[in-house]
């Protein structure tokens, strides 16, 4: 059984998302059932059909989630440091070609989203990053291409 690797912040979420499927969403959805079935004949019963296959969704989600959290290796990263970056770093680099600085932060897949700044520890330019420290460079091959990114700084916070 592998380990999925995440921060305290992201075993959290799945933890309150666990909750709101359990507490919110499956007793709603038995309402539903139940409401529709009382609509008589269910073989032609639309309503009864799309509240039974939400149930199995939404508890095909549930055991995802179960499954996750067992399986959980949480890391706090505030009491993690160095120089090299590793799982649950804050890069920041600079594209060698443009000029372009960005941050990113390491974190387990379940939590990565680009949009915040956070990358998962298997995505390409995590594995490039993974072990250096700052000032050295690392190529990664992107959709794009090859991008060549210097590190500027590795913290943890």
């Amino acid at each position: 059984m592998d380990m999925v690797p995440m921060t305290v912040e992201g075993f959290k979420k799945l933890e309150a998302e666990l909750h709101r499927l359990k507490a919110e969403e499956r007793p709603r959805i038995i309402q539903q059932i139940a409401e529709a079935r009382a609509h008589g004949d269910l073989s032609e019963n639309a309503e009864y059909h799309a509240a039974k296959e939400a149930q199995g969704l939404n508890e095909a989600r549930v055991a995802d989630l179960e499954d996750k959290l067992s399986r959980a290796e949480v890391i706090d990263v505030t009491k993690l440091s160095g120089d090299t970056v590793k799982f649950g770093a804050t890069v920041s680099l600079e594209d060698d070609e443009s000029g372009d600085k960005v941050a990113y932060k390491i974190v387990g897949e379940n939590e990565a989203n680009v949009k915040e700044g956070k990358i998962s520890i298997n995505s390409p330019i995590a594995r490039a990053l993974i072990g250096k420290s700052k000032g050295e460079t690392c190529e990664v091959t992107t959709p794009r291409g090859a991008r060549s990114y210097e590190i500027l700084k590795v913290e943890f916070k």
